[in-house]
């Protein structure tokens, strides 16, 4: 596929109606994006043109409206397997988001597949959505959680340990893709690899990817891969679980109702095929409707250009802050996704956000939903400043000048 000429990345900045405003008298700087992105106008028409023109339920009814309904829908389905390189539109199953494609893939292949005694294969640097629900479902079934560790402040995965790692007794390794927290780019085509080699079963956090980066679930060889809607422009509520069509095929439903069913007696039901099987009641229609023109626009511009745009405004915000007394970088030095975490010397994460917000720059504070990774690193939280395709190096520059004056304000 043919990369798109770079764009004029401040005129796309015009398909933002949200950015043209300003916050507290400033104009607003949007460095949450690893939060939720931003919508372009063509996604809020699709939105609005549905309600307006098509709404009904899909795939039960024979009128008009359904029809169309129906059609958009498992047209969004087909658009989400072309997004990502999947063999057919079969093998996507939509849900509310990562959270819950991933917590789907627990409840259903993983009660059916493991056992006391087996191991879960996580990372340390894995969001509360991709450790939490691997928790809960080692405590029902007697299996154990494993971790690839970090190597300190730079977030790296220190691989040198995972061959080790991958044991007989490791029956699914769980990754994230690009770390939340940290700006880390995992290989996960050769942890997949890895892993595959001997039997086991991977799934991949493609969250904070999908959107940013070309993504290729044959290239990557996993058996599972889960990211959301909102992260890539699209509306909240619609998340993806793509699934190897042959593990799929061997999973069980995890929600019962309506549209999952073949037939259905007083004592007992046939079960559809997938991706239907999964997707029990009426679907969130309008979500994927949503979808659809998100990954139509940026596809427009091409994930490739709004990858090196993003690690360009990574890298310069990393060196700009590298520069300033008193802080603390975490994330690569060098190959990072668009965001950088940090810490000033005694000044909380959460009073930096607080009083950046005063002056429009819209940054996120917390432990990102990454606990575990915060108390290894020694810290309860840190600042966040994420990035997209519609930010600019003058907004990095305005949010440096805010920090100073944070450290100013603090006597730093």
């Amino acid at each position: 596929m043919s990369v798109p000429p770079t764009p004029n990345w401040s005129a796309l900045r015009e398909d933002f109606p949200i950015l043209q405003q300003q916050v507290h008298g400033k104009p607003l700087v949007y460095f949450d994006n690893a939060a939720t992105s931003q919508k372009p106008r063509s996604v809020i028409r699709s939105l609005v043109h549905y309600y307006e023109h098509d709404n009904a339920n899909v795939h039960r009814g024979i009128h008009e409206l359904s029809n169309r309904s129906t059609g958009a829908f498992e047209a969004a389905r087909a658009r989400t397997a072309k997004f990502i390189n999947a063999g057919s539109a079969d093998e996507i199953i939509f849900t509310r988001g990562t959270t819950e494609s991933i917590n789907l893939v627990a409840n259903t292949w993983g009660t059916k597949n493991l056992k006391a005694g087996d191991v879960i294969l996580l990372t340390e640097l894995e969001h509360h959505s991709n450790l939490v629900p691997w928790q809960m479902l080692a405590q029902r079934t007697g299996a154990k959680l494993a971790y690839v560790p970090v190597t300190g402040d730079e977030g790296l995965l220190d691989l040198s340990q995972l061959d080790a790692l991958l044991t007989p007794q490791v029956k699914l390794f769980a990754m994230v893709h690009i770390s939340n927290s940290m700006g880390t780019v995992n290989p996960v085509a050769e942890m997949c690899a890895r892993a595959r080699a001997r039997g086991i079963t991977t799934l991949v956090d493609g969250a904070q990817s999908a959107g940013h980066l070309p993504v290729d679930v044959a290239a990557i060889g996993c058996d599972f891969f889960a990211f959301s809607g909102h992260k890539i422009c699209g509306p909240t509520g619609i998340g993806v679980l793509w699934g190897r069509p042959e593990v799929l095929d061997g999973m069980p439903p995890w929600q019962g109702g309506g549209e999952m069913i073949l037939s259905v007696g007083y004592h007992h039901t046939d079960y559809k095929h997938a991706p239907h099987r999964f997707e029990a009641g009426t679907p969130d229609i309008s979500g994927p409707i949503g979808l659809h023109a998100a990954m139509d626009y940026l596809d427009a511009i091409g994930r490739e250009n709004i990858w090196r745009h993003d690690q360009d405004l990574a890298a310069y915000t990393y060196e700009q802050l590298a520069a300033l007394d008193n802080i603390r970088l975490f994330g690569p030095k060098s190959g990072r996704a668009g965001l950088v975490s940090f810490l000033l010397k005694d000044v909380h994460a959460h009073d930096v956000v607080t009083l950046a917000d005063q002056a429009g720059v819209a940054l996120r504070g917390g432990h990102h939903c990454t606990q575990p990774l915060m108390h290894k690193l020694g810290v309860e939280s840190t600042a966040r400043a994420s990035f997209y395709f519609y930010n600019t190096r003058a907004e990095v520059d305005r949010c440096v000048e805010v920090v100073r004056e944070i450290q100013k304000f603090f006597g730093g």
